[in-house]
């Protein structure tokens, strides 16, 4: 072979290479790296420098032209990965697998140069999100058909959460909206984040997959009439002497399927009750406790009684 032709050969390869993307997943935590260090071949001993060295080497492929694709590195499903499919836990090549499986199948960030501890709160955000949809998709999968009617009562139940979640933002009109949905099923309950911006004239911001986690829990709640509630904080900018203007919490609770306001008095009892405890808890400075929104319930043809 030619010299011409190797090196024709070699940057063919380098091109090449550019379009196999590749894949990544990190132990993010100081619990996560000490469970998988007991692994004779795992070569690390410190976090940071399994950190550091990570960050290089994604840094490399990127500079290479390399897409990677950013995941969790989870032991414990590891650990059952690998004595569902009888791996051996202890050698790369196991490792490298359930990679690849992740890549595929859990949370995912690609990779586009930016510091590892910037990225790594997001892809543990993007994680947690997937998880809560997951179990919520669960829930409302055991609501089964409508005894009555033989409807399903899971996309009954999301289409009327989308109706309720419409009617929501519109009432509260303008300003910056942070809701929390919560529903009593399992332990812990399901949690749902969503931010919402809107300004006057302008059209409403909200992620999508943030709505989509938060439509899912809300549905599971109406499905299976399960007890829950929605809270909301906005935000209105300044008031007109400039100086901050205060937030106002809100709240709802479930009834027959659908979000119904409570009182002032039962937002303020709600939001300032320590959960775990009951005792009460001092209110926040800045914040106006007010009522909920009353909302139009559609009609609800599986409600028997």
């Amino acid at each position: 072979m030619t010299s011409t032709a190797k090196y024709t050969d070699q940057s063919a390869r380098r091109k090449l290479r550019r379009e196999v993307p590749s894949a990544a997943a990190v132990l993010a935590d100081e619990q996560d790296f000490r469970a998988m260090s007991h692994y004779r071949t795992f070569p690390f001993d410190d976090h940071r420098s399994y950190l550091q060295q990570m960050e290089n080497l994604l840094r490399t492929l990127a500079s290479q032209g390399v897409l990677t694709t950013l995941s969790l590195f989870d032991p414990v499903a590891y650990e059952k990965y690998c004595a569902d499919l009888t791996l051996d836990p202890d050698r790369p090549e196991s490792r490298s697998r359930y990679t690849a499986e992740v890549a595929r199948t859990g949370a995912t960030l690609t990779y586009q140069g930016e510091p590892l501890n910037r990225l790594l709160p997001l892809l543990v955000e993007e994680a947690g999100r997937q998880a809560t949809w997951d179990h919520a998709s669960a829930v409302l999968a055991r609501a089964g058909d409508c005894p009555e009617c033989g409807e399903d009562l899971a996309h009954a139940a999301f289409a009327r959460a989308t109706q309720a979640l419409q009617q929501l933002l519109e009432a509260l009109g303008s300003g910056t909206h942070h809701l929390v949905c919560s529903v009593a099923a399992g332990d812990p309950p399901l949690l749902a984040v969503l931010h919402a911006t809107a300004q006057e004239g302008a059209r409403l911001q909200l992620a999508e997959s943030d709505t989509l986690v938060f439509c899912t829990v809300l549905a599971a709640g109406f499905a299976l009439r399960t007890p829950g509630g929605i809270v909301s904080r906005t935000t209105t900018g300044h008031d007109t002497t400039g100086d901050p203007a205060r937030d106002t919490v809100r709240g709802w609770s479930f009834r027959d399927a659908w979000p119904r306001a409570l009182s002032a008095a039962e937002v303020f009892t709600a939001y300032c009750t320590d959960a775990d405890t009951g005792e009460p808890i001092p209110p926040e400075h800045g914040v106006d406790y007010a009522p909920g929104l009353p909302l139009t319930p559609p009609p609800d043809p599986h409600h028997h009684g």
